[in-house]
């Protein structure tokens, strides 16, 4: 069930997503309130899980990592345990940087971020499909970033 939102908890929890790094004394001038319940309520949404973890967010291109791919898998079988078995084997690549499971045709989409298209290469020859659990992996190579964020569209909240 998801917490009950006041306008104010939106608008914290907004820039919190834009800067992480944001003291309770800066969030709380800029919201025009006190820092105190500005505090309280701040720590009322960790509490609550709706703020789960604060991060830094790396720039890809200048830490050389250039080749951003979309994989999409189907495995041999959809039996539990074969889920399992590639779902604990898919979060140990730190290649992997996000993983879904699908409807349709796909079994899981990942997104997967590399230095170059050999490195990725060697990643889907030499682990990915090492797994007895995949039967077949399409890449879709990622040509030009137009959007990439990790904000969630709270407006739609109220």
């Amino acid at each position: 069930m998801t917490p009950k939102l006041t306008k104010l908890d939106l608008d914290i929890l907004k820039l919190l997503q834009k800067d992480a790094s944001m003291s309770t004394a800066a969030i709380s001038e800029q919201l025009n309130i006190s820092q105190s319940p500005c505090w309280r309520r701040i720590n009322r949404l960790e509490q609550e899980g709706l703020i789960t973890k604060r991060v830094a967010l790396l720039d890809r291109t200048v830490m050389g990592m250039d080749v951003v791919v979309f994989a999409t898998i189907n495995l041999t079988g959809t039996g539990r345990q074969n889920l399992m078995a590639f779902e604990q084997d898919i979060v140990r690549h730190p290649e992997v940087v996000e993983c879904y499971t699908m409807t349709g045709i796909w079994d899981y989409m990942l997104k997967i971020v590399t230095r170059d298209i050999r490195h990725y290469e060697d990643f889907v020859r030499n682990t990915l499909t090492e797994s007895p659990a995949i039967r077949e992996l399409h890449s879709h190579m990622a040509v030009t970033e137009i959007k990439n964020s990790t904000e969630l569209p709270l407006d739609t909240q109220l």
